[in-house]
């Protein structure tokens, strides 16, 4: 493959470029990863050798085809509005597929990128207002207070909570949750998380005093995510999703997540495969049950399946933090009457361990965690 032509419009830390090579010399002195990754991108190979994250297994490199990165960069384009001058940050790390996307979009679209440091807080101290950027969980809820900073913000590489979505709502900030992986070149779906409210269902009537009002009813519509284009969705006998996205990827992609389809285009996460919980012949989404008990746990959390005589696997709550005896059972006492959760969905024991065993990019390894606790 010949080298890759750039986008004439990119800058990078307010820097433009004229050459492939004042390109690299200028990335060469400003960060090793992006130079590393630039290196790649322009080299004659037809492909990038990127390395998965080992959220869900170990982590491996995979080649991805330069095409279809670009392709990807533009799907994200289109879908977001995001034409050439769009002033974007990035504050992820271009060791993995998210930072090295960024970069693409703005090789591919002619941004005006800057790069900060993969830090928890990546917007203390900026003073520039962005038109886009990309966050895991973690920056985000570390960045409430300076989010106005960003104008259309993507979240991945991990489930924002109940609370931090609440927390978003009345920002100016239009905030997306990204459904994709390695393998799809990051997002083929997002799912807006605030200051979605639509209007579905009739009007409504309502007796105020002696006059009648008629009213629609507002609804929240944020938890269904949308594909990208060239993204077609179907499910496998498990129910998981299957992708077929040619200008992504040359393969169907099988997954081990779990959705119902709403429509050919859109479809809600129930959760992994691989972490459903059958209890006594009751099937149980660990996400789901997350969902709704980051109500009342402000720690880090996750719910887990655990060997059980009777029952099979048995639900049980691994919470982040030491605790007194006095909290941990008033904790219980709050888990067993939360309303939103059923019979079947509240855990068995509750177990605390000092720090969670993560990935690389600080997801959550739940089996190695479980490990530390001896139960199985």
């Amino acid at each position: 493959m010949e080298n890759l032509t750039f986008h004439k419009k990119i800058q990078l830390n307010g820097v433009s470029f004229t050459s492939e090579e004042e390109l690299l010399s200028f990335s060469k002195t400003t960060n090793s990863s992006v130079f590393s990754f630039l290196s790649d991108w322009f080299n004659t190979e037809d492909f990038v050798v990127v390395q998965t994250s080992g959220s869900t297994g170990k982590p491996k490199p995979i080649p991805l085809k330069k095409e279809h990165m670009i392709n990807s960069a533009k799907a994200t384009g289109a879908f977001f509005d995001l034409k050439e001058n769009t002033t974007a940050l990035l504050c992820l790390s271009t060791d993995y597929i998210a930072g090295k996307m960024m970069l693409v979009r703005a090789l591919t679209l002619g941004w005006k990128i800057d790069i900060v440091e993969a830090a928890s807080n990546p917007l203390e101290g900026v003073d520039t207002v962005y038109d886009f950027s990309a966050m895991v969980p973690l920056q985000l809820h570390n960045s409430l207070k300076d989010l106005h900073k960003v104008k259309k913000l993507i979240v991945g590489g991990g489930v924002v909570s109940s609370d931090l979505i609440e927390g978003i709502q009345n920002l100016s900030t239009e905030v997306f949750a990204t459904y994709g992986m390695t393998e799809t070149i990051t997002h083929i779906a997002v799912k807006k998380l605030n200051n979605n409210v639509s209007l579905r269902g009739e009007m409504t009537k309502q007796s105020v005093g002696k006059e009648i009002t008629s009213q629609m009813k507002f609804v929240r519509n944020d938890e269904y995510y949308k594909v990208l284009p060239n993204v077609q969705l179907s499910q496998d006998s498990r129910n998981c999703l299957v992708i077929d996205a040619p200008k992504v990827s040359t393969e169907r992609i099988v997954t081990n997540d779990v959705v119902r389809l709403i429509s050919d285009t859109e479809f809600e996460w129930l959760g992994r495969y691989d972490n459903v919980i059958n209890s006594g012949g009751i099937k149980l989404h660990p996400e789901k049950i997350e969902e709704k008990l980051s109500k009342i746990i402000s720690n880090r959390f996750f719910v887990i399946g655990i060997s059980d005589k009777r029952l099979g696997e048995k639900l049980v709550l691994i919470i982040e933090g030491v605790t007194s005896s006095a909290v941990e059972k008033s904790l219980k006492t709050e888990v067993k009457s939360l309303k939103e959760l059923s019979k079947y969905e509240i855990p068995k024991e509750i177990y605390f361990v000092d720090e969670f065993v993560e990935t690389e990019t600080k997801k959550i390894q739940r089996k190695k965690t479980l490990d530390l606790l001896k139960l199985l």
